[in-house]
């Protein structure tokens, strides 16, 4: 299996499982996983964020993280030399999508049909980019407004569910892991024999 480069968009505030486990499994498997920031470089990092739910709560609550540390530069991120494009979930996805070279980048991954996979509120980033019409998509709850206004379709999936659409691979949250690392897996044309 030759080793794709995936370029995966962060920032603070991500919630913690959101962008550690996907980028760690991903990496674990042999594929090259750049993350970035906007505004920040190589060796600094994101402050994460931990997302949970409690019985009787609205939504979630969140509580500080880790200290995930970027490995690429993001003023040096060639879209074009990238294979596929992960966006984290949390908070983050609420200020990055605000960036127009963020957007330009998932633009680039979306109109070449390349790989793109989200968790949680990263669909909010797909929905700014304005990619999502005619495409079928997951998120954290609070993001179907958005889907629907930018012309995709909300799939309403449980916590641990995903869902695919050609080479977009969208999950609900951090419990969907185990399902989404392996739709994006396949997406990516990975194979793993045991």
């Amino acid at each position: 299996m030759p080793a794709k480069k995936i370029l995966a968009l962060t920032g603070d505030y991500a919630e913690d499982y959101e962008i550690m486990v996907p980028v760690q499994l991903l990496s674990m498997v042999g594929h090259i996983v750049h993350t970035v920031c906007p505004d920040k470089q190589a060796g600094d990092y994101t402050l994460t964020s931990v997302h949970d739910l409690e019985l009787g709560l609205q939504t979630y609550y969140s509580i500080d993280g880790h200290r995930f540390t970027l490995n690429k530069t993001f003023s040096e991120v060639n879209e074009a030399e990238y294979d596929a494009l992960f966006i984290t979930g949390g908070g983050a996805p609420e200020y990055i999508r605000l960036n127009p070279r963020v957007i330009e980048i998932v633009q680039h991954f979306a109109n070449n049909n390349k790989p793109i996979g989200t968790v949680g509120h990263g669909v909010q980033v797909l929905a700014a980019a304005g990619v999502l019409r005619g495409r079928k998509v997951t998120g954290y709850i609070a993001c179907e407004p958005e889907v629907a206004i930018s012309g995709g379709t909300y799939v309403k999936k449980d916590w641990g569910e995903t869902n695919v659409d050609g080479n977009l691979v969208s999950c609900v949250a951090w419990s969907g892991h185990e399902t989404f690392v392996a739709e994006f897996l396949k997406v990516l044309g990975t194979t793993i024999e045991l």
